[in-house]
């Protein structure tokens, strides 16, 4: 059976635990606060999934509607918020869809 890491698909998390684990186990994380009634959120999807299979960063995925006291924790206002962690810290946060050249300089920058 593969794991998710390997598969180089994004991790659906499943509850604030099951974030903060896979952020302490990756080196550099993306996190994508999302909800499916949100349209950016659809346009932005393929380029976090493209990031999940082209890079080695670990990609989570968070449904604010699901996991509403994760989002709020992490102090997303809005969808979509894409969150990056370096060692176990957040690094950067960027709001919107975003070109993925831009979210690739951000991983290059976090991954040196």
């Amino acid at each position: 059976m593969s794991t998710p890491e390997a598969t180089g698909a994004p991790i659906h998390v499943e509850s604030a635990d099951h974030l903060a684990d896979l952020v302490d186990d990756h080196d550099v994380v993306l996190v994508d606060y999302y909800a499916d009634w949100c349209g950016p959120c659809k346009m932005l999807e393929p380029t976090v999934e493209e990031i999940a299979e082209e890079t080695d960063v670990a990609v989570l995925k968070v449904d604010i509607d699901e996991l509403q006291e994760v989002a709020r924790d992490a102090g997303v206002r809005s969808v979509p918020t894409l969150q990056f962690y370096k060692n176990g810290e957040e690094a950067e946060r960027v709001i919107g869809v975003q070109d993925k050249s831009d979210l690739l300089d951000i991983i290059e920058q976090l991954s040196n």
